[in-house]
């Protein structure tokens, strides 16, 4: 299977978009992140919803996760506020990791591959020279699994 086989419109944001709206798309559409894209929709990143959750949740609880089980639910009702006022580009991870990107003719394994390297959930596909190339969708990791487990062990 390629990547044309499994790739699927996917929704885009810009840098300078807002860090809440991006949130509500990837929580809206139930997505695993997204793929951020530069003045040409060229693809520049992809935000792993997870991502999103290391700005939101504070860095002594990431640290010490049984701190989350003594705040209340004030505390929690707040924890988005940080997301309030910053951007995209202030979600994106600060050390540059490979950016996630296939041709569509690459196969199953090869973008399986490359998702497990890169640690991301989500692959772009882009038709053209490099990651400046036009994109056609993207593959999620779901879809992936997918096509990678035998038809006797995905079928109840």
């Amino acid at each position: 299977m390629q990547a044309r086989e499994l790739a699927e419109p996917y929704p885009v944001v810009r840098q300078d978009w807002g860090a809440v709206d991006a949130a509500r798309l990837i929580t809206g559409e139930n997505r695993l992140g997204l793929i951020v894209v530069d003045d040409r929709n060229h693809p520049v990143a992809v935000l792993p919803g997870s991502q999103v959750l290391r700005l939101i949740i504070p860095g002594y609880i990431r640290d010490d996760r049984t701190l989350a089980g003594v705040v209340d639910d004030d505390f929690v009702s707040t924890m988005c506020d940080a997301l309030e006022g910053r951007t995209v580009a202030d979600l994106l991870p600060k050390e540059k990791s490979r950016l996630p990107v296939v041709g569509p003719d690459e196969t199953v394994l090869e973008i399986a591959a490359l998702m497990a390297a890169e640690h991301s959930p989500i692959v772009a596909v882009v038709e053209g020279p490099g990651s400046k190339g036009a994109l056609v969708g993207a593959i999620t990791l779901p879809a992936v699994l997918g096509a990678l487990l035998p038809k006797q062990i995905t079928d109840p």
